[in-house]
Parts: structure tokens; sequence; C-alpha cells
């Protein structure tokens, strides 16, 4: 099963795939561009402008606050209770 997402793909490892390989391309530009220069640091805002950039362009949700709990193969995101 894999999340909803922008590319329309069902496959969980040909997502995965695409999404290390457009989230590191979206990281090396955050840095190269200079985009968290005038962010505050460790603030949720700034977080959230930070998973937006990165995964925009594979889900409707990035930069959302998370209502329901996650998990990826064998790694549990943190519980929504504790967002």
């Amino acid at each position: 099963m894999t999340l909803d997402n922008k590319l329309g793909l069902t496959d969980s490892l040909e997502l995965s795939k695409m999404e290390e390989k457009i989230s590191k391309t979206r990281a090396k530009e955050l840095f190269e561009k200079q985009l968290l220069d005038d962010k505050a640091t460790g603030t949720y805002a700034t977080l959230a402008v930070i998973h937006g950039f990165l995964f925009k362009e594979i889900y409707d949700f990035a930069d959302q606050i998370r209502t329901v709990n996650l998990a990826k193969g064998n790694v549990r995101f943190a519980p929504v209770i504790c967002i």
C-alpha cells in the first residue's frame, strides 16, 4: 500500500525511489539557493517550509499537520498525539 501521491504511483518501491530522488534534489536546492537563511531554526513554521519544499511535487499534504498515524516499512513516524 502506498500513500496517495501526485505521481500516480501505486508501487511502494517505485514511490520510495522517486521520493528519494525528488527530495534529495529539492534539499540540494534549499541549501544552494540559501532558502533557509532567513528562517528561524527549529520552529514549526520552518519545518513546515522544509517539508513543503521537499515533498510538494509528490504529496498534496506536504507542509500540513498530519492527522493520522503513519509508518513506512518498519519505521513509525511520531504519533499524531505528539505532533
